[in-house]
């Protein structure tokens, strides 16, 4: 299906994108690395008036370091991240979950910035920002704000962006020397997430000290398996203490049933990924 017309900005700076969107109104949308927009404007399930394309802001494209940080502009797209050596040294579940999303065509289109800003709890990236407890940078015309991952994850498709704002780079703790894990199950490759489990634990003489565990697709939003945390915090890094504290994965969830799966098989399928996820990243 052709989409309906259209204008069409593409904006040299931050700045001029925010005045295209307040310009636009209601019925402007943000083109990013479009695998989730453009699907939708095919399908006429949305029409707005005018698309306003990131993707000439050099400034929200790119990955660096920033004191005890990482920080990765919002139009960076996958492929970068995927490769990115300060990725792989300091937030290596980052990199670990961004390699399965979808195929390699959409990586080197789709952006972190525009699946974030998505929220499609079957998207396989705000799991992992909530897990490792990441901040949002958020521009608009008063200027900018710095929104944590728990609180930019509102409900279904719906975030902590209000009208005439742009999400503009998000910015991670270091977790240098933690092992980590992306486990995810779909019935077809490049398929999104039934379930999946985003695990970075820190061990220390067999010990596992701190552990992050979020969860994609058992809710409207990602889900931190805070009661799997707790569980796993001073315990030995152990099959049998591992496969224990996985029991407290649907702690707080909601999963849905859907053409893909029963929301008690989500629930089945949580635990099991979990015990997977937290035995692979602690070794």
């Amino acid at each position: 299906m052709i989409p309906s017309k259209f204008d069409y900005v593409k904006p040299a700076s931050v700045a001029d994108a925010i005045t295209a969107l307040q310009q636009g109104g209601d019925d402007a949308k943000i083109l990013a690395g479009g695998q989730s927009l453009i699907p939708v404007l095919r399908l006429r399930l949305a029409a707005p008036s005018v698309i306003i394309d990131l993707g000439g802001i050099a400034e929200l494209r790119g990955i660096r370091e920033d004191g005890d940080h990482i920080v990765i502009g919002a139009m960076t797209p996958y492929h970068d991240i995927i490769r990115d050596d300060l990725v792989k040294q300091h937030v290596a579940l980052l990199a670990q979950a961004t390699a399965t999303v979808a195929d390699n065509q959409v990586r080197h289109r789709g952006t972190l910035g525009g699946s974030l800003a998505h929220a499609d709890p079957a998207g396989d990236l705000g799991a992992v920002a909530l897990a490792l407890e990441a901040e949002l940078v958020i521009a608009g015309a008063s200027g900018s704000r710095t929104v944590t991952a728990k609180d930019f994850f509102v409900d279904y498709f719906t975030t902590a962006l209000g009208e005439g704002e742009i999400l503009t780079e998000i910015r991670f703790p270091k977790y240098t020397g933690w092992g980590s894990h992306y486990e995810k199950f779909n019935r077809t490759a490049q398929a999104w997430s039934m379930c999946a489990v985003a695990v970075a634990v820190k061990v220390d003489g067999g010990t596992i000290s701190e552990a992050r565990v979020g969860l994609t697709n058992m809710g409207t939003t990602p889900i931190r398996a805070a009661g799997v945390e707790a569980a796993l915090v001073g315990q030995s890094a152990s099959a049998d203490a591992i496969r224990a504290a996985a029991e407290h994965a649907t702690e707080g969830t909601a999963a849905p049933s859907d053409a893909d799966a029963a929301a008690d098989y989500r629930e089945h399928l949580a635990k099991v990924l979990t015990g997977r996820a937290v035995l692979a990243a602690a070794g």
